[in-house]
C-alpha cells in the first residue's frame, strides 16, 4: 500500500518552520491576502423551512437559487445531534495515525473519486489546495462501497446512515420548491435528474492550520459540478463567494446547512437558477473541517434544459451531455 502524504503530515513542518510548499502558493489573482474584499462580510439568504406556508418556501428559495445560488436553511428537520454525531465520526477518523487512514485511499489508477487521498483534480499551473478529504457514497445502494466507509470510528457507518436518511428527507422537499419555482410539477426537476436514483456522494474535507493563510487557499474558486451541495460548516469562517467579480467572506450562521446550487440544476432550469462560485480560505491558528454531500445524477445519466423551460423566447443555452461525460471534463480541465 502506498502510504498518502497527507496536508496533515505537511501543517506540522509547515508550522514549525512558517513556510509552505511551493505548490500551494496561489498565484496573485487566487492569493487571498488580495483579492477578498476585507471589511464586507456577506449575509447569504436565511430561510427557516419550519413557520412558513410552501409556497412562501417556494418564493424564498426560488429567490435565493436565482439571485444567489446559495443559502443556507435553519430548522431543516435534521437533529443537532444526529449532526453532532457525523461529526464527531469525521474528527476520529482524521486523528488516526497516518498508516490506518491510508488503508481508505484512492487507488492510483482509479478514474473514480472515492476514498482517501489529497489531490482532487488537475489544478491551473499545478497548484494543490490545503486540503485532505475522504469521499463515499451514501446513497442509493448501488453507489455504496464499503471498503471506503471507516471501521474506525465504530459508529461511522450509523452515524452516516442516520444523516442520510434526513438528508434525503430534506432534498424531497427542496426539489419540489425547485420544481414550483419554476412553474413545474413537484416531480419533475427531481425525475429529470433521475428521481431516487439520484446519487449521494459524501465528502469529509480536513484542513489543518496553516502558517500562510495569505498565500494558500483550501479550494480555489469553482462551482459544484453536481445538482446542488448540502454542507455542514463548522465553526471556523472560511467561505467565500464571489459575487459582482469580488470575492467576499460569508457570516457563519451557527446550526445551520449551506445549500449551493450546482451545475447540474443550472443546466437543467436553463440558466433560471444558477451555480454559485465560491471558495475558502485557511485558517493560522485551527483545524477547520466540513461535510458536504454532492446530489448529482447518475454517471450514464443525460442533463439537459427542461423541455418545459424551453421555447422559441427562451431557446436552450446549454448542450445536453452524460452526467459522467461532464464530470470527466470538469475534474480534468477539458472543455465542455
Amino acid at each position: 500500500m502506498e502510504l498518502v502524504k497527507g496536508v496533515q503530515a505537511i501543517s506540522s513542518l509547515s508550522m514549525t518552520i512558517n513556510v509552505i510548499p511551493l505548490e500551494f502558493i496561489w498565484s496573485e489573482t487566487e492569493q487571498p491576502a488580495i483579492t477578498t474584499l476585507h471589511g464586507s462580510v456577506l449575509e447569504v439568504p436565511l430561510i427557516d423551512l419550519s413557520d412558513k406556508g410552501e409556497m412562501k418556501l417556494v418564493e424564498l428559495i426560488a429567490k435565493a437559487s436565482t439571485e444567489w445560488g446559495i443559502f443556507q436553511v435553519v430548522n431543516h428537520g435534521i437533529s443537532r445531534e444526529v449532526i453532532k454525531r457525523l461529526q464527531d465520526a469525521g474528527r476520529e477518523f482524521f486523528k488516526l495515525p497516518q498508516v490506518e487512514k491510508a488503508a481508505y485511499s484512492r487507488p492510483p489508477d482509479s478514474k473514480d473519486i472515492k476514498g482517501y487521498g489529497t489531490t482532487l483534480q488537475k489544478e491551473a499551473e499545478g497548484k494543490r489546495g490545503w486540503v485532505d478529504h475522504l469521499f463515499h457514497g451514501t446513497w442509493p445502494p448501488s453507489a455504496i462501497n464499503y471498503k471506503f466507509w471507516p471501521k474506525n470510528p465504530s459508529y461511522y457507518r450509523e452515524a452516516n446512515e442516520h444523516y442520510t436518511e434526513g438528508l434525503r428527507k430534506l432534498t424531497d422537499k427542496l426539489f419540489r420548491c425547485f420544481s414550483f419555482g419554476l412553474g413545474l410539477e413537484e416531480h419533475e426537476l427531481m425525475e429529470a435528474l433521475s428521481g431516487q436514483d439520484m446519487v449521494y456522494l459524501s465528502k469529509i474535507n480536513y484542513h489543518p492550520p496553516c502558517p500562510r493563510p495569505d498565500l494558500a487557499l483550501r479550494v480555489v474558486a469553482h462551482t459544484d459540478m453536481c445538482a446542488i451541495t448540502i454542507l455542514v460548516p463548522n465553526d471556523v469562517s472560511g467561505l467565500q463567494v464571489c459575487r459582482d467579480g469580488q470575492r467576499y467572506d460569508v457570516k457563519y450562521i451557527p446550526n445551520t446547512l449551506i445549500v449551493h446550487i450546482g451545475v447540474q440544476l443550472e443546466v437543467l432550469s436553463n440558466g433560471r437558477y444558477r451555480a454559485v462560485l465560491h471558495r475558502t480560505t485557511v485558517n493560522r491558528e485551527r483545524t477547520t473541517m466540513s461535510w458536504p454531500v454532492f446530489i448529482e445524477p447518475p454517471t450514464d445519466h443525460e442533463v439537459g434544459p427542461h423541455p418545459k423551460l424551453v421555447d422559441q423566447v427562451h431557446p436552450a443555452k446549454y448542450k445536453t451531455k452524460k452526467y459522467g461525460d461532464y464530470a470527466y471534463c470538469k475534474i480534468n480541465k477539458l472543455p465542455q
